[in-house]
């Protein structure tokens, strides 16, 4: 039922997809009273003490949540917690605490939480995304730690006593698994990103959510009727009745729609006119297998390793590289694997290791400064090699000089590993990212030195149009359409194609229709998407004319202006709809 009041709309980020409407409760995880005191130098091996015993208790809480999640979401999902279990077990942190008490001598609760909100201030002002939404995880930490000290219990979760959709300032992982499925309707958050670990959790529970709406806590009360269109980050606060059947209409579509697109993963990514289009996965790492291999994708066109440091803020051994990329390689069971060499620096910080240098010291640069980073990786890759079809790829390439500097750290990986027999693939393929304007200008002699190559299309655009896009103020100059961004692509397939070496896409410009139409029409053979967008990519692949849409794209190259080749684009992907 809806009430009297007019109907309200608010625009979010679209975070988990789906469609529901009912009745809201708000949620608030409560605010801690942090009590303040001083203690004497007799004290703080007692406080110490009781540090460590709500640590130990905070463990234990995070286990029983990891094998709860295990047991009914998947391995997958409960890899979060194990950064959870990261942050509580963070050496450094814990002995800063530690040297606040004894610096200042007041109570264990108010020196975690003074040590915990510089590390959450630290997070806040990353640029990156992902690593901006690690401040939940941190925030879940400390609630759990001082809840623990305190001797209180945590956040209410049976509050769900009917069906409702939640609306809180932020959600933990923890507490979003932790909710009655059977009643929970919705998510809506003030707060969060599309790459926060509460997202991923409501994705897999398919739980719609909208995440970002700023103040969304303030814009609706309890028992508020509310439509989630999780699609695209819609919030309808008393719909009307004809917003409410309009969008039970496009509930039932955007169903049988899915169905189809799940069924579809068994045929082959072939074109209506016959061209058979590679279509592969982007993974983070082993968390992501299972859902590769129910992909049916052709392999995996893009592995990112610095997931795999960040995990472990710092340079894991090489045996642990090794067991990472090895489990990757056998279970994709023959077909490529393609492993993107460590992109670290910029916004993805190490401890004591990197520095914030958006221009300066980051991805293949940072391994060139730091040789025995990249040989250990470059090792445990080329061993890897051994078990299946490995190539590697180097980000963020500038030019010749840097690709010859690289490809000789990789000769001399080979030279130790010849010495020591190990066994590894001696004629691995080795590409290189293009992401840079520089690569684009000097993409005929990149390309006469690799065995492939492969658009970065994310960093590619923002270098370009010089545009950071997690930027609220220009993030609309972020546009891959413009014709600067075409007029490159254009230039990277043909340099491709003169040097007969492949080109392939694994930018988040090939997970959306009508771009994987643009980049098709310009020459792609070979794209690699997130494992979520690989069904929708898949089913509109199999309803283009290559021929048709080579037309299209060649109309676009001659327009002026970004918009006029969005809608042509669109208008493509509509009439094949």
């Amino acid at each position: 039922m809806t009430s009297n009041n007019t109907e309200r709309v608010l625009i979010g980020i679209a975070a988990s997809p789906g469609i529901c409407h009912g009745p809201a409760v708000l949620f608030s995880e409560g605010q801690i009273d942090i009590p303040f005191y001083s203690v004497s130098s007799e004290q703080v091996a007692s406080e110490t003490e009781r540090l460590e015993m709500a640590i130990i208790a905070t463990r234990e809480e995070i286990i029983q949540i990891r094998k709860k999640v295990s047991a009914t979401l998947g391995e997958g999902e409960a890899l979060i917690f194990d950064a959870h279990l990261m942050v509580l077990e963070d050496n450094a942190l814990i002995s800063e605490v530690l040297q606040y008490l004894n610096e200042r001598k007041h109570n264990i609760e108010h020196c975690f939480h003074q040590v915990v909100n510089r590390y959450i201030n630290f997070f806040k002002n990353i640029e990156d995304e992902y690593l901006r939404e690690r401040v939940s995880d941190i925030r879940d930490v400390e609630r759990r730690v001082l809840n623990n000290l305190l001797g209180k219990k945590h956040a209410d979760k049976e509050i769900l006593h009917s069906k409702k959709i939640i609306v809180s300032d932020d959600i933990s992982p923890s507490l979003a698994v932790g909710f009655n499925k059977d009643t929970l309707l919705g998510f809506l958050t003030d707060s969060g990103g599309a790459t926060s670990h509460f997202v991923i959790m409501s994705r897999s529970l398919n739980i719609p959510s909208v995440v970002g709406l700023h103040d969304v806590t303030k814009q609706i009360k309890n028992n508020d009727y509310v439509l989630i269109d999780g699609y695209e980050g819609k919030v309808f606060i008393n719909p009307c009745d004809e917003t409410l059947s309009l969008y039970e209409e496009r509930a039932n579509k955007q169903q049988a729609i899915e169905l189809r697109y799940q069924k579809e993963l068994l045929e082959e990514c072939v074109t209506r006119d016959g061209h058979t289009i590679q279509l592969m996965a982007n993974i983070e790492g082993t968390n992501e297998i299972e859902a590769y291999k129910r992909s049916h994708a052709d392999g995996i066109g893009l592995f990112r390793t610095e997931g795999l440091f960040l995990r472990h803020n710092g340079v894991p051994s090489e045996q642990c590289q090794y067991n990472e990329y090895s489990s990757v390689v056998e279970n994709a069971e023959g077909k490529p694997v393609i492993i993107r060499t460590l992109d670290i620096g910029g916004d993805k910080l190490l401890d004591g290791i990197t520095e914030e240098s958006f221009l300066g010291l980051r991805a293949i640069r940072y391994c060139l400064e730091n040789i025995g980073v990249f040989k250990t990786q470059l090792r445990a890759i080329l061993r890897a090699s051994a078990l299946g079809d490995v190539q590697i790829m180097y980000p963020m390439i500038s030019g010749v000089e840097e690709l010859d500097k690289v490809n000789e750290v990789l000769n001399e990986v080979k030279s130790e590993l010849d010495g020591s027999e190990t066994p590894y693939n001696r004629s691995i393929k080795v590409g290189a990212m293009i992401e840079l304007p520089s690569a684009v200008m000097v993409i005929d002699l990149l390309a006469s030195k690799v065995d492939f190559l492969s658009v970065g299309t994310n960093d590619l655009i923002q270098y370009l149009m010089a545009v950071d896009r997690m930027d609220d103020k220009v993030s609309h100059l972020y546009q891959p359409t413009h014709p600067a961004v075409l007029r490159s692509l254009k230039i990277i397939f043909d340099g491709g194609n003169q040097n007969n070496k492949s080109v392939s896409i694994c930018g988040e410009m090939a997970g959306e229709p009508i771009y994987t139409a643009l980049l098709l029409g310009l020459g792609a053979k070979s794209i690699s998407v997130s494992i979520s967008r690989l069904a929708e990519v898949k089913h509109f692949i199999r309803l283009m004319d290559l021929e048709q849409l080579e037309a299209v794209v060649q109309d676009c190259m001659t327009m002026e202006r970004s918009g006029q080749i969005h809608t042509k684009l669109e208008e493509f992907i509509g009439s094949i709809s």
